[in-house]
C-alpha cells in the first residue's frame, strides 16, 4: 500500500501568497485620490504664495515698475506736465541728453564720485572696523559715534555743511584764528575744491554705514581661524591680509555695489549745498540734479522723464555688469564649497 504524501506549506509559500492575493486585489480608493490631494496641496502652497507676495508685489509694481513705465512713456513726448501728453516727438528727448555736454559733465562728476567713495570710505572703513573689531574702552560709544552721521537726515547735513564752508562760514574763521588764514578758500564755490569738498562730506556722512556693514562682516569670522595662525607664527598684520581679508571679500563688494549705486543717483546733499544754479558752475552737478533743473524746473516734464530713464539705465547696467563679473563668485558659493 503506497502512501500519497501531500505536500507542506511554509511560511515562505504563505508570503507569496499573500503578495500574488495583494497584487491582484484592486488599488483602494485612496491612492486613487492621491493626485487630487497633490493638487490641494499645490493650490494651498500657491495660496500662501499669494498672501505672502502679493502686497509686496503690489507695491513694487506700484512705485518701481510702473512710474519706470510711465517715464519711457512720457520721455517721448513734450509735455509740461498738464494735461495728456500730446506732441510726440520720438527720440529727440533722449538725442539731445546724450549730445549736450552740461549732461556729460554731470555725468564725469558721477563717476567721479563713483570712484573716489570706494577709494576714501574703503580703506577708512575697513581700517576703523579693524580697530573696533578689537576689545578696547569706550568702544560702544565709539561704534555710535561714527554711526550717528549716517542717521542724520541729509537735510541737516547739507544745510550744517553749507554754513560752515561758505567764505565767512566756520572754517575759514576758524582758520584766521589759530593763524592759517593763508588756508582760506571758496570751499563750495571754486570749482577746483567744490568736487573734493562733496566728495569729503559724502566720506564723512556715510562712512559709519561701511563701518558697521564691516563690523558685522568681521563679527562672523570664526575666531578659531585667527588663533590657529597666530599659533603657527603669523603676525597680526599677516592674519589680517591671509585670513581676514579673504574672508571678508563678499562684505566688501556687497558695500562697494551698494556705494556704487547710492553714488550715481546722488542728489539731496548737492541740491541742497550748491543749489540748482552754483551746482553747474561750481562743477558739482550730477544726474540727479541735472534732470530736476532741466526738467521740472524748466517746465519740460518730458525731457526730464527721458533723464531719467537714462539714469536707470545707466544704474541698470552697472547693476547688471557688477552682478555678472564681481558678484558671481559670491552667489556661486565660493565660499562655502560650492562648485566653480
Amino acid at each position: 500500500m503506497t502512501t500519497v504524501r501531500h505536500p507542506v506549506a511554509t511560511a515562505s509559500d504563505d508570503v507569496v501568497g499573500r503578495r500574488s492575493a495583494e497584487e491582484r486585489a484592486p488599488r483602494s480608493s485612496s491612492a486613487g485620490r492621491s493626485p487630487v490631494r497633490r493638487r490641494r496641496e499645490n493650490w494651498k502652497i500657491r495660496g500662501e504664495l499669494a498672501i505672502l507676495l502679493g502686497p509686496a508685489l503690489v507695491v513694487f509694481v506700484s512705485f518701481v515698475i510702473l512710474p519706470v513705465a510711465l517715464a519711457a512713456f512720457y520721455g517721448f513726448y513734450s509735455w509740461s506736465g498738464f494735461g495728456t501728453p500730446t506732441e510726440f516727438v520720438g527720440i529727440r528727448n533722449y538725442v539731445t541728453i546724450l549730445t549736450d555736454p552740461a549732461f556729460h559733465e554731470a555725468l564725469g562728476h558721477n563717476a567721479f564720485i563713483v570712484v573716489g567713495s570706494l577709494v576714501l570710505q574703503g580703506p577708512l572703513a575697513l581700517g576703523l572696523a579693524l580697530l573696533l573689531n578689537r576689545k578696547m574702552r569706550f568702544q560702544s560709544l565709539i561704534r555710535v559715534l561714527i554711526f550717528v552721521p549716517y542717521v542724520i537726515s541729509e537735510v541737516v547735513v547739507g544745510l550744517g555743511w553749507g554754513l560752515m564752508l561758505q567764505s565767512g562760514g566756520a572754517l575759514n574763521g576758524a582758520l584766521d584764528k589759530i593763524g592759517l588764514g593763508a588756508l582760506r578758500a571758496d570751499w563750495i564755490s571754486d570749482p577746483a575744491l567744490a568736487i573734493w569738498t562733496l566728495l569729503i562730506i559724502i566720506t564723512w556722512k556715510y562712512i559709519g554705514f561701511a563701518v558697521i556693514l564691516f563690523l558685522a562682516g568681521l563679527q562672523g569670522i570664526p575666531e578659531e581661524l585667527s588663533e590657529a595662525a597666530a599659533i603657527d607664527g603669523a603676525s597680526y598684520w599677516q592674519i589680517q591680509r591671509h585670513i581676514v581679508l579673504p574672508l571678508m571679500g563678499p562684505t566688501i563688494r556687497i558695500w562697494a555695489f551698494l556705494s556704487i549705486i547710492g553714488s550715481l543717483q546722488l542728489f539731496d546733499l548737492v541740491w541742497i549745498i550748491w543749489g540748482q544754479y552754483v551746482a553747474s558752475t561750481a562743477g558739482t552737478s550730477t544726474m540727479a540734479t541735472y534732470m530736476v533743473a532741466n526738467g521740472r524746473n524748466a517746465g519740460s516734464y518730458g525731457y526730464g522723464s527721458a533723464v531719467a530713464v537714462v539714469m536707470f539705465l545707466i544704474s541698470l547696467a552697472v547693476a547688471l555688469l557688477y552682478q555678472r563679473f564681481v558678484l558671481r563668485r559670491d552667489t556661486a558659493g565660493a565660499l562655502t564649497g560650492g562648485t566653480k
